[in-house]
């Protein structure tokens, strides 16, 4: 991560006598002392000529609202309050703010209880604030119809990675006298660049200098009459030119669907989360699965971790990992905690001196409410078992019954489920993609998206993916009265969780070179070792000695990774066609044809989730949709393209394969 906790802290807040809260960070108040809701109507709201804007949104229409310093959400809460109220029931909002010291959520609790008005829509904010870490979080807020993308760091650092188009600007945060970091000609060129023609913007400050610079960014500025105290504040509108495009091989596609229809093959994680963010935007989706019924695959485990195996380096992997976590942790809370998923937590065990070493670094990198690292004794403390030794501890993580999430995932009314469905062939019909069986057509419409993990490579508009089976398999271990102690999950090589309907998961084994599902006792003993390795005396707990691996239930299912370990999520071009377009890439990789890339219209992709498909599977679907409905991605430019599909045909460009 680029934060460290040098840099990142949560907002420190001292409160006056009125119950005001003021920032120590900054020196300075979050909102007006006279009348705060007043200030945020009429600077942005109406800075921005919002109630009429969405009184005019078209059915299915959105407007996507940008801001600099989220603070106590009241700008955000004011907008939702106007939107619901004045917009059509059909249109979205889309609100991405940036906050560099994010409110605890406690602090969040006690500033908006100063706003009774708005308790409606911060009853529901604060139902999902939580999980907020650095990087890109995303919120949604009843059923999706409100998105919240908070961007947590550096206001310059984070909208330099936001890849979309804002319609109206929030130009917030504390004073330019007391937080003369923020505003600069850096972060005006940022929104500039976030903007197209007509793109609006309110500010509270009347600064000259302010002024000049958003002017010199391509904004026309005007001073206005303020509200309360401040005698003046600014609006005015974007009149430069749109930002230039991108490499092509990342750029959005251009075609759109005629009808919002969209065919999903794949019924487990993926393709349920896929199927999911699609029909929350209004698409009809028609969600096809070979079995009888969802989750009957690798999404089918009684018990998967909620588990962030993290670089302390910042990688691409790492970002989404966090973000991702993050977006299903908030998923989750609308499952029945302890049947469906449990925030027991989970400790990995330094296991070794490189793992302990490993660990110090993470532990200096991240945020101690994300991860922390604890001595022996702690960790046995909170895992309520005897341990060979401490590890790192993630407080806000735990256990998920996959089959649980996908089935909450998969039910929406705009979503039908078609079981016993398999697409043996995809073929372009006209407009249409069509799922065929033989001669008998399964589904059709104009977008069609493979979730279906490895077998998404049976299809030949996706043969050449560089896809991995590695197959899997987990144990069931009866719980005993002794072993109900385990409070956490526990995890060194494999893992093993807090029982669940009377049974713990213990995995799981890494098989390469198997194609069969069926559970194996040599696994089985496998996983056993695992166990004892993780804790001799939850091994004795559970009268591991005394079980007979030939006799243990179990399942094994198959991951899908690809060659860089990160997923594979977004449009599909035709390989032939981009070989052909950019052939000059192989001579020099530094050229940026302006060629437009030769995409399959309409085909994408969702797969190669691996081990960390809880985590990562729910916010590819919204990276995902995101792509088709030409939205704010919700993880940074470098981030969706080091997951996108067409990396590998660059990289065997460049390579000269």
């Amino acid at each position: 991560m680029s934060e460290t906790p040098d840099t990142f802290s949560h907002a420190r807040i001292d409160w006056d006598e009125q119950g005001l809260p003021h920032s120590r960070q900054f020196d300075d108040v979050y909102f007006s002392r006279a009348d705060g809701l007043e200030e945020t109507r009429h600077v942005f709201l109406a800075g921005n000529h919002l109630a009429d804007r969405f009184a005019a949104l078209p059915e299915g229409g959105r407007l996507v609202i940008g801001e600099t310093g989220f603070g106590t959400g009241m700008n955000f809460l004011c907008a939702w309050e106007l939107f619901e109220r004045t917009a059509p029931a059909s249109a979205r909002l889309h609100f991405v703010s940036v906050e560099k010291y994010p409110l605890t959520r406690a602090d969040l609790e006690r500033a908006l209880a100063l706003w009774p008005h708005l308790a409606p829509y911060s009853a529901r904010l604060l139902d999902q604030y939580r999980a907020i870490h650095p990087g890109f979080q995303r919120l949604l807020l009843d059923g999706g119809r409100v998105v919240l993308t908070l961007l947590i760091g550096d206001a310059r650092d984070c909208l330099r990675q936001l890849d979309g188009h804002i319609d109206a600007w929030f130009l917030d945060g504390f004073a330019p006298a007391k937080n003369p970091q923020m505003w600069n000609a850096e972060l005006f060129a940022e929104l500039a660049r976030l903007s197209v023609p007509g793109t609006t913007l309110g500010t509270f400050t009347s600064a000259g200098f302010v002024r000049r610079g958003l002017i010199a960014a391509g904004f026309d500025m005007q001073r206005i009459p303020g509200t309360g105290r401040k005698r003046e504040v600014m609006r005015g509108s974007f009149t430069g030119s749109p930002a230039p495009a991108g490499k092509p091989w990342f750029a959005r596609p251009t075609w759109r669907a005629a009808r919002r229809e969209a065919l999903v093959i794949g019924g487990g994680l993926a393709g349920c989360a896929t199927a999911a963010s699609l029909a929350a935007r209004g698409w009809q989706v028609s969600l096809l699965e070979r079995h009888a019924g969802l989750a009957e695959e690798g999404s089918g485990n009684p018990q998967g971790v909620l588990y962030l195996k993290l670089s302390a380096h910042g990688t691409e992997l790492s970002r989404l990992v966090v973000s991702g976590f993050g977006y299903t942790r908030r998923i989750v809370e609308r499952l029945q905690r302890g049947q469906d998923w449990d925030a027991c937590g989970v400790l990995q065990l330094a296991f070794d001196a490189k793992e302990a070493a490993r660990q110090a670094r993470l532990a200096a990198a991240f945020p101690v409410d994300l991860l922390r690292a604890v001595s022996r004794e702690e960790a046995e403390t909170l895992a309520g078992i005897g341990l060979p030794a401490g590890g790192l501890f993630f407080p806000e993580a735990g256990w998920l019954h996959p089959p649980a999430l996908c089935r909450l995932l998969a039910t929406h009314p705009n979503i039908r489920l078609l079981p016993h469905q398999e697409a043996a062939e995809l073929r372009r019909d006209g407009d249409r993609w069509q799922a065929l069986d033989g001669e008998r057509l399964l589904a059709e419409a104009p977008v069609a998206i493979l979730a279906g993990a490895a077998e998404v490579g049976r299809f030949p508009q996706a043969a050449g993916l560089p896809l991995k089976r590695i197959r899997g398999q987990i144990s069931r271990l009866p719980q005993t009265a002794s072993s109900a102690a385990l409070a956490c999950v526990v995890c060194a090589e494999g893992y093993v969780a807090p029982a669940r309907d009377g049974e713990h998961t213990l995995g799981a084994s890494f098989d390469f070179h198997s194609q069969d599902c069926a559970p194996t006792a040599a696994e089985h003993a496998g996983n056993m070792e695992l166990l004892r390795a993780i804790s001799v005396d939850l091994a004795a707990r559970l009268d591991a000695d005394r079980l007979d691996p030939a006799r243990l239930e179990g399942r094994a299912a198959f991951r899908c990774t690809s060659p860089d370990y990160l997923p594979i999520v977004g449009p599909l071009a035709d390989p032939a066609a981009f070989a052909e377009a950019y052939a000059v890439l192989g001579k020099d990789a530094r050229q940026v044809p302006d060629t437009p890339c030769p995409w399959r219209e309409g085909l994408y992709v969702n797969t190669a989730h691996g081990s960390r498909g809880l985590i990562t599977a729910p916010l590819a679907a919204e990276l995902l949709a995101a792509w088709l409905d030409d939205e704010p991605l919700p993880l940074p430019r470098a981030v969706a393209q080091a997951c996108h599909p067409n990396r590998f045909l660059l990289r065997k460009l460049i390579r000269g394969q």
